[in-house]
């Protein structure tokens, strides 16, 4: 007998190789390539004779889409106004970060408005699953669960229930009988998502389908199952925090720019309105190295605490630290103030943190961040009703940020009397708030404001 054809397929990305590599020419990582068989598949006769035609563009009616609101504003927010039909979604995040909890509430509040739901478990018991949902309150409509890993007899009974949502907790655990592989193997994460997709798109329900995550925080699998679907969301935190941000990196339904927040509590996942004012809770007032900035997430503004703590060492070797921000970025702002305003920071440790775990990457932190560390180089605090946000170039130069009425408007609502901004900001800035506008154009200014407003 003819032996059967494998293939090696690469653990984290799913790239292909007819032999055994030892690092993965995709994603650079070392031994992850395992071997599987190929299941060859051809076009029958009577599946050819059923190739659709080409229609032109001009031809084609575009129909306004339907979306489902799922009771859950955030939620809604970043699929992009709610839930659209036939559409499949992958939610990925961290074990234990909130995943199951976040659909179990979304199931929740639309089997209230009457449409019919399924919730499908490969990893945890009917009583598991009943466990949660008490904790999480009391359900007014009807549920059903199955706890099922087969895909062939899930697609039986959704095509005898037709449902409106389907949850499939989760992918890894599900399997197709004509692949011979195990069940989280890439050749079934990927026939077992090409199955879900097509299930998607002849009916018209939508699916949820729930991902683990690597130790680099991607979704497990090959890297082609992020394609497969229509929007990926990732469910972000950390252990030490309450605060969960749900981030969409793909959409094809509406943006990528949107984070929802929310707190993890007893009860479950309660929405975070007002972001801002829970980041900057308990924050110290007037203590050196401690800055107020504005961040733009999507196309909301939140106010974050940029911190920074400078000390001599007696090491060959000083120690940076960034947590929260790009550590890149924090040596290059530092070589810049050493250049530019001759500051001896060469013997120096510098931690810089942005508080409340949040992670930001934009370059209008670059302001707050080097007011931070100005503050505690020379142990003089900011004024603490202040807010800082712009970008910084290599010059020392202050240059403009986008969206700069938000972030004003925002610092204004919370209270905040003073905004340190780029002088191009301030010349093209449409909102009247009354808060006090401070321009500037280098870093020498923000070095000379902090001397005057000890």
């Amino acid at each position: 007998m003819a032996k059967a054809k494998t293939l090696f397929f690469c653990k984290e990305c799913g790239y292909e190789s007819s032999k055994w590599l030892g690092q993965c020419p995709g994603c650079r990582q070392w031994d992850t390539f395992v071997e599987e068989p190929v299941v060859s598949k051809t076009l029958s006769v009577s599946a050819r004779k059923e190739i659709k035609e080409p229609v032109l563009l001009s031809d084609v009616k575009a129909e306004t889409e339907t979306r489902v609101v799922s009771g859950i504003g955030e939620l809604d927010r970043v699929l992009g106004g709610g839930i659209v039909p036939g559409s499949l979604v992958l939610v990925g995040g961290d074990p234990g970060i909130g995943k199951s909890t976040l659909l179990l509430q979304m199931c929740r509040e639309v089997v209230k408005q009457g449409r019919k739901v399924i919730y499908i478990s490969g990893e945890e018991s009917r009583e598991q699953i009943k466990m949660r949902a008490d904790r999480l309150g009391a359900f007014g409509g009807e549920l059903l669960l199955l706890c099922e890993t087969n895909l062939d007899l899930i697609e039986a009974v959704v095509h005898k229930y037709k449902p409106e949502i389907i949850v499939i907790d989760s992918i890894q655990t599900m399997y197709k009988e004509d692949i011979a592989s195990a069940p989280g193997s890439v050749s079934q994460v990927r026939e077992a998502t090409g199955a879900l997709m097509r299930l998607a798109k002849d009916i018209g329900i939508t699916i949820f389908i729930i991902g683990h995550v690597t130790k680099e925080g991607m979704v497990a699998g090959p890297r082609v199952l992020e394609h497969m679907v229509d929007t990926v969301l990732y469910f972000e935190g950390e252990n030490h925090v309450s605060y969960r941000v749900l981030r969409a990196v793909k959409n094809r339904f509406g943006s990528t720019n949107e984070i929802g927040v929310f707190e993890m509590l007893n009860s479950g996942l309660k929405e975070v309105k007002n972001p801002s004012e829970y980041m900057l809770s308990g924050r110290p007032v007037g203590e050196p190295g401690s800055v107020v900035t504005a961040s733009i997430e999507g196309t909301r503004p939140i106010l974050v605490e940029v911190q920074a703590l400078i000390s001599r060492t007696s090491f060959n070797m000083p120690r940076r630290t960034a947590a929260g921000t790009d550590y890149n970025r924090v040596n290059l702002l530092m070589a810049v103030l050493e250049k530019r305003l001759g500051l001896q920071l060469g013997d120096c440790d510098a931690y810089v943190n942005v508080a409340g775990g949040m992670r930001i990457t934009e370059p209008a932190l670059d302001l707050a961040i080097v007011a931070a560390i100005l503050s505690s180089y020379r142990n003089i605090s900011v004024n603490g009703n202040t807010i800082v946000f712009g970008e910084i170039g290599l010059t020392g130069e202050i240059r403009a940020v986008n969206l700069a009425d938000q972030r004003v408007s925002e610092a204004a609502k919370m209270g905040f009397e003073t905004c340190i901004l780029p002088k191009a900001n301030e010349a093209n800035l449409k909102v009247n708030t009354g808060i006090k506008l401070i321009g500037i154009s280098n870093i020498q200014e923000i070095l000379q404001y902090i001397k005057e407003n000890r």
